[in-house]
């Protein structure tokens, strides 16, 4: 067998353990839906990598409003590797207990939102903290962790708990511990992660199935879509239409952001 061979027959398993996971996909996708149905967001966050999973949500083609993608530059500006903005201080930033609560601090929260929080680990001190924080803020919280990898792995936290102890329900990207799947002889470290194809698979799981159940409430969202799919004049109104969207429902979760009785109820 080739290692390309390899790594597909991997992803294969993959695949076989999201589809597993339907029914749970299921019920994050109703929580999904009435969360938008009510005109609120679906916070979405991860750090590091996991911010390719953010981003695969929205907004990219076939994705719609509903979703509010918070990624912080400090946590995933990972291209310069070293040097100012290095891939040290991401990494060193990703643990530090206070940050989400400074992050969050920007956003008036609802019990009607949800949250989606993507870390394969299900160890970093931010994304534990922001799933903590949301189910603090009475919002139903689905994580999406990599279980056997979370499983051997130690929580930064003191008190040594992971994203999967804050949330309502998790999903599993279906890669194994360490991520990387392929050994190849004579090279001590193994290749090729793969949580990245079960979480982009979960994700346009949930997607999709969220988009089901609001079209079938009679609300169908304006997905975006290519000029050659839609024509370049029907795609630019799609466009213009979903940022707009997106702009109203993030206005809704600035609306009490400062005012007395918001900070109180932040600070606890």
């Amino acid at each position: 067998m080739t290692t390309t061979q390899q790594y597909l027959q991997k992803c294969q398993a993959i695949l076989q353990t999201v589809a597993e996971q339907e029914a749970a996909i299921a019920q994050a996708a109703h929580w999904f839906a009435d969360t938008i149905l009510a005109g609120r967001m679906v916070h979405v966050f991860g750090s590091g990598h996991s911010r390719i999973m953010v981003e695969e949500m929205w907004p990219r083609y076939g994705s719609f409003a509903g979703f509010n993608p918070i990624v912080e530059l400090s946590l995933t500006f990972h291209n310069l590797v070293v040097g100012a903005n290095g891939q040290r201080q991401a990494m060193f930033l990703e643990n530090v207990p206070g940050l989400a609560a400074r992050i969050l601090r920007n956003f008036d929260l609802s019990g009607q939102d949800s949250a989606l929080i993507i870390s394969s680990s299900g160890t970093n001190v931010v994304p534990v903290e922001m799933a903590e924080l949301f189910q603090q803020a009475g919002i139903k919280t689905v994580g999406l962790i990599t279980t056997v990898h979370s499983a051997r792995s130690s929580s930064k936290r003191a008190d040594g708990k992971k994203l999967g102890d804050f949330c309502d329900l998790v999903l599993d990207t279906g890669a194994p511990v360490g991520d990387a799947m392929i050994q190849i002889p004579g090279m001590e470290m193994p290749v090729a992660p793969g949580s990245t194809v079960g979480g982009a698979v979960l994700v346009n799981c949930l997607k999709a199935e969220t988009a089901r159940r609001l079209t079938e409430a009679g609300h169908p969202p304006h997905a975006l879509a290519a000029a050659a799919v839609l024509g370049a004049q029907r795609a630019t109104e799609v466009f213009e239409a979903a940022y707009d969207e997106h702009a109203h429902r993030l206005a809704r979760l600035y609306a009490r952001v400062g005012q007395p009785s918001y900070v109180s109820a932040m600070n606890g």
